[in-house]
């Protein structure tokens, strides 16, 4: 006899699963049919992911709830007990599953703040509220585990068990003691669940490990295309009796949406079966536009986008369900439209350089209007880097930097970044700088050196006129706001030359891309790069701009008129 693994639920004397320290739940929707959900005996048969996707296609959904009972948001005192700790938990659930069901492809209680309520009933309620999830909806055990051997399928045991443990239908697991730590979960009686894998997940750290590069791949990418090979080898082992054919895939892909280019990769590298599970979108800054242009797969699905906190703490969680599900669906319609006019070819726009330009705008950074510049132009926008003035648009403005340089050529085809330093000249370039270097660690795990200048040299401490990261004999990235003469840029270029270092790129954020004089038909930005003989990017372009237009509310067909016609006339 083996002992009980974690969260089996054997409570001594007790037959019917439930404390007797609370009453029974109600029994209106104890696993039972509803009105919204699909044919339940056949979903009984159904494998846990071609559960996920006939859910989905039937509801039009691609948002899975998160069930998340935090003690802080239970409104208890301190001294409460375990039995008032494990009743305002399962209540918080149940308001939320019957507020929320006809729109929830799956639910996903997460085990650690049901394991907080209590050892005693911790577990239990986590059941009842599994039990309190209207038949066939799925339902995801957020419990990411990962061991091997007899620990594992105890693991597995208490889990699924539908007698003595969670009855769940999936669970999320740690892929990184391999194969065999993910074996119980899905083959033999467990042959018709399925698991997602943490791949690259949304939380910052998460580049310490899962951003490391394996010979030509990093490990994220690595454990992406892992989950078609181990759902091979759990098909090989235990083929599936459902009447799916073909079987679909038994494991996907946890994938933060805060990280729109690691989603990429691993739809990429996965492929279009695998579904991912993107947590992020919301209270951790995740862009669902972005999220979904590079997570869905070719038919506009294959990706769940999980939401706890801004439901639960909506006063109408069943609108706020509503609103998101819409906007999911409104993100992945334009992504599918977007995809079939081909929306990267001339003038296109990517997610980043949409957001890019959509909280400039909010800041004031871009305004629109009329602008006579130092050139005697009269311009129809106008762009001041300076007013970036705030916490939250220097962070995003980095995310932009970030995001333009890893989709640029100043990334090889082993995916990796050309240059060691990013030199941000003085001044403004020194806090661009600044951004850029931890935006591309903290977005894609890239770790470079950063250093800038001084315009006066300093005659005492470190000396000099360069601070930071050693440049000599190593390739430096430029980064400033603009491009005007291209004078600084130059006078950058030879500074670094003259020290021994080799510029292989500049980084602005605004391209102008209009002719220097009407006589000479280059840009500023295209003269530096012919005469530098080094490539420059920019997060937009006038083009970018132009396309944006076209496409928004917000502005009248006057304002696109106006920058169409500056455009041909100016425009490179």
């Amino acid at each position: 006899h083996h002992p009980s693994p974690p969260c089996m639920i054997h409570d001594h004397g007790m037959t019917d699963r439930r404390s007797s320290h609370f009453p029974p739940p109600p029994t209106e929707i104890l696993r039972n049919p509803c009105t919204n959900s699909i044919n339940q005996n056949n979903s009984r048969n159904m494998s846990f992911f071609h559960q996920i996707a006939t859910r989905s296609q039937s509801i039009n959904s691609l948002l899975c709830i998160g069930l998340d009972p935090h003690l802080k948001e239970l409104n208890l005192s301190q001294s409460s007990s375990e039995e008032e700790r494990a009743e305002a938990a399962y209540q918080f659930c149940k308001r939320i599953i019957d507020a929320t069901h006809p729109h929830a492809v799956c639910y996903k209680p997460n085990a650690a703040f049901f394991e907080a309520i209590g050892a005693k009933l911790g577990c239990i309620t986590l059941r009842r509220v599994v039990d309190a999830i209207p038949e066939g909806i799925p339902v995801l055990l957020d419990v990411k585990r990962g061991d091997i051997g007899s620990t594992a399928a105890a693991y597995a045991e208490a889990c699924y068990d539908e007698t003595d443990g969670l009855k769940g239908d999936g669970v999320t697991l740690s892929p990184l003691m391999g194969w065999d730590s993910v074996q119980p979960f899905v083959t033999g009686k467990y042959s018709n669940k399925g698991a997602f894998l943490l791949c690259k997940t949304s939380n910052p750290g998460s580049n310490d490990l899962l951003a490391l590069t394996l010979q030509n791949e990093t490990l994220f990418e690595k454990i992406a295309k892992l989950t078609n090979e181990w759902s091979q080898k759990a098909e090989s082992e235990s083929p599936d009796s459902s009447s799916a054919t073909p079987s679909p895939p038994r494991l996907g892909l946890v994938v933060g949406a805060t990280d729109p280019h690691a989603l990429s990769v691993a739809r990429k590298s996965a492929g279009q079966s695998i579904w991912i599970l993107a947590p992020g979108v919301g209270a951790q800054g995740g862009d669902l536009d972005a999220a979904c242009q590079a997570g869905l797969n070719d038919e506009g699905s294959g990706m769940l986008v999980p939401v706890s906190r801004g439901i639960s703490r909506a006063s109408d969680p069943a609108a706020e369900a509503l609103k998101l599900k819409d906007g999911i669906n409104a993100a992945r319609t334009a992504v599918l439209h977007n995809r079939e006019k081909g929306e990267k070819s001339d003038g296109g726009i990517a997610p980043y350089q949409k957001e890019f330009l959509e909280f400039s705008l909010k800041e004031g950074v871009l305004k629109f209007g009329s602008f006579v510049l130092k050139s005697g132009r009269t311009s129809p926008y106008f762009f001041n880097a300076g007013l970036f003035s705030s916490g939250s648009a220097l962070f995003k403005l980095g995310k932009s930097y970030a995001a333009a340089i890893m989709a640029s050529e100043l990334v090889d085809k082993d995916g990796k970044v050309t240059f060691d330093v990013v030199f941000g000249p003085a001044y403004k370039g020194i806090s661009l700088g600044a951004l850029v270097t931890a935006a591309l660690y903290s977005d894609f795990g890239v770790d470079t050196g950063f250093a800038y200048n001084r315009k006066e040299a300093k005659d005492h401490g470190e000396g000099g006129i360069l601070v930071g990261a050693s440049m000599a004999q190593k390739r430096v990235l430029i980064v400033d706001d603009v491009i005007t003469a291209g004078t600084a840029i130059r006078e950058s270029h030879q500074l670094l030359q003259k020290i021994g270092a080799k510029p292989v790129g500049v980084a602005i954020a605004l391209d102008r891309a209009e002719k220097r004089s009407l006589e000479d038909p280059l840009s500023a930005v295209q003269a530096v790069a012919r005469d530098l003989e080094i490539p420059v990017v920019s997060i937009v372009a006038l083009p970018q701009l132009q396309e944006y237009l076209k496409s928004s509310p917000d502005y009248d067909e006057d304002v696109l008129k106006l920058v169409t016609e500056y455009r041909s006339k100016y425009g490179v």
